[in-house]
């Protein structure tokens, strides 16, 4: 980097600047969106030849941020997020010059027609989308013996912490690899059932699961109706709070946001330094925790006596009623495919692949690029009516509905009076991903080799704002999470 000023200010400042603190840098006049853009650029340049959490740049960044730089010395800035650098999961529209492909060699050539509501929500709110993230291919329900982080179009993501040692999580592997590197200020991710939390936990940053409903799908290539969300990946609970107060509006494409009761709560509001004071949590330990080999044993351990310290109410060893019944994905098989046929039919003449089974019949036809990890799943999935009449999907999507609410966790947090479970990891988190239901991942140290741990808090429909508040309060009283040594 020829300007010795930037160079200096991407090594030493960059790499754990927040968003509050870009803004302030912008305010100030100390820097510019398209020299911050520039330093990003620097570092992905730098760094991700060897992470591979980056599966595209945006040709246009520069040239936004520029644009963006223009409109604050006129009018000022729009909020919080003007002329902050995100990054967007490969399966996220964006109707510019970048693909959208799910990391999958038969999209690479797909031009989305135009933004996801997400997105646009997002760049109405100033941000500057610096490029697209890797992930596991078809969002890891393509094959069960596929790689997390592993897609035929961007190869296989490594984890900052232990590149080739430890495992990235899967599917938002890239966004939870390129925002531990430190190579953008956020991202966004998307999940069916642990997709932002394991790679959020497994690279020492922040992910927000939210309630199914408070962020639209529409214009996200899809798993299922059922399960589907975006949500926010960041290195500070601060700073996914930001992105998820512009992520959650109503969209009338997707009818589940209409059920959100406040689409524009302000989700800051909630960071509070003794948010865990008073707060009931619930330990499953015999499913969950006890099942941890020592070093991540002793993690959990000193987080949850931390949660003690700061004033939470600890019920130990609760037990998750049916827990072991919700380790299937049958409903997930069965909307696999008319959701992917529907995204693919609203994409129009723009997507080379029309169905599932022209994707399958892609693969076949260039095993060697794309059959690394087989294809059963979407085999599994193309084999059913794609109707959603089947007496199966019914009792499944109902047993998955009864088991996770009614008979799960509902009647778990009201026998107990919980105001939230604490889970290992991603440990567990099929259970809230079939009820809907928020959780967040929060740093909480790292193994003596240096591999990161994560908890999660869980919570019911529509509580985000005491899950961040408890997250908050636990990342301030610790503030364990620190650099990968690149």
């Amino acid at each position: 980097m020829q300007n010795t000023r930037l160079r200096e200010l991407a090594e030493n400042w960059l790499p754990e600047a927040t968003i509050s603190m870009i803004g302030e840098a912008y305010n100030g006049g100390k820097l510019s969106a398209q020299e911050v853009v520039l330093m990003y650029l620097y570092r992905i340049s730098k760094l991700d030849k060897e992470l591979h959490s980056i599966i595209e740049i945006n040709p246009d960044a520069l040239q936004i941020a520029e644009a963006l730089d223009a409109e604050r010395r006129t009018t000022g800035p729009r909020g919080p997020l003007h002329g902050i650098p995100l990054l967007l999961k490969d399966n996220i529209d964006t109707g510019d010059k970048m693909h959208t492909s799910a990391g999958s060699k038969a999209l690479a050539f797909h031009y989305a027609r135009e933004d996801s509501f997400a997105v646009r929500q997002l760049r109405e709110a100033g941000a500057v989308f610096i490029g697209k993230t890797n992930m596991t291919e078809w969002a890891n329900f393509m094959s069960e013996s596929m790689k997390n982080g592993y897609s035929s179009r961007g190869g296989q993501t490594k984890n900052p912490y232990g590149p080739g040692v430890f495992d990235t999580g899967g599917s938002s592997s890239g966004s939870g690899a390129a925002i531990a590197a430190n190579l953008s200020a956020a991202a966004v991710g998307t999940e069916t059932s642990g997709s932002i939390l394991s790679p959020a936990s497994s690279n020492s940053i922040v992910g927000i699961k939210p309630t199914v409903g408070l962020i639209s799908r529409s214009g996200i290539i899809p798993i299922s109706f059922s399960q589907d969300t975006a949500g926010p990946m960041a290195r500070t609970v601060t700073d996914a709070a930001i992105l998820l107060s512009v992520l959650s509006r109503h969209d009338q494409r997707d009818p589940v946001t209409l059920a959100n009761p406040e689409p524009h709560r302000q989700y800051e509001y909630s960071l509070n330094r003794h948010g865990l004071t008073g707060m009931k949590i619930g330990i499953p330990r015999k499913q969950y925790f006890d099942v941890l080999d020592e070093p991540e044993a002793a993690l959990a351990e000193a987080a949850i006596a931390i949660l003690k310290e700061q004033g939470a109410i600890v019920v130990d060893s609760i037990t998750i009623p049916f827990a072991e019944e919700h380790e299937d994905y049958q409903t997930l098989l069965y909307e696999f495919k008319p959701a992917l046929n529907a995204y693919f039919h609203a994409a129009g003449h723009n997507v080379p692949v029309t169905s599932l089974q022209q994707v399958i019949a892609y693969n076949l036809a260039h095993p060697e690029d794309m059959l690394k990890y087989g294809q059963g799943i979407l085999l599994e999935s193309e084999e059913l009516s794609g109707t959603l009449k089947e007496e199966e999907y019914f009792a499944a999507r109902e047993k998955d509905l009864y088991l996770s609410r009614e008979a799960g966790l509902l009647a778990l947090f009201k026998d107990h009076q919980l105001d939230a479970l604490l889970l290992p990891k991603e440990r567990g988190c099929e259970i809230p991903a079939k009820a809907g239901y928020p959780s967040i991942t929060v740093p909480a140290g790292y193994t003596p080799e240096g591999k990161p741990f994560g908890i999660t808090f869980s919570g019911l429909s529509f509580q985000e704002s005491k899950l961040i508040s408890m997250a908050f309060s636990y990342e301030q009283a610790t503030l364990l999470r620190r650099q990968p040594n690149l």
